[in-house]
């Protein structure tokens, strides 16, 4: 494989990574501002899909050097920081 190939090929790798990691970090911060609203309103709310999507995030962070891991969320941190705004 050509040097030209080898370096097209990793930069497509590390676009998709980063493509997948910023698609997941929006979709976490959606369920995030849905378990605060959920919480707000006295309803019932999980972290389920919040730590499901953090938990990919942060295997795709081993990937690539410079991408932040992701706390998991518990249900504690979602109460503190809906009672803090």
């Amino acid at each position: 494989m050509s040097v030209h190939k080898a370096l097209t090929n990793h930069a497509k790798k590390l676009n998709s990574i980063l493509t997948q990691y910023a698609n997941l970090d929006r979709e976490r911060e959606l369920h995030i501002e849905e378990a605060l609203s959920l919480y707000e309103r006295g309803l019932p709310f999980a972290t389920d899909n919040i730590n499901s999507i953090t938990t990919q995030m942060n295997k795709l962070s081993k990937q690539i050097e410079n991408l932040p891991p992701r706390k998991l969320v518990t249900k504690e941190m979602v109460e503190e920081y809906a009672n803090r705004k």
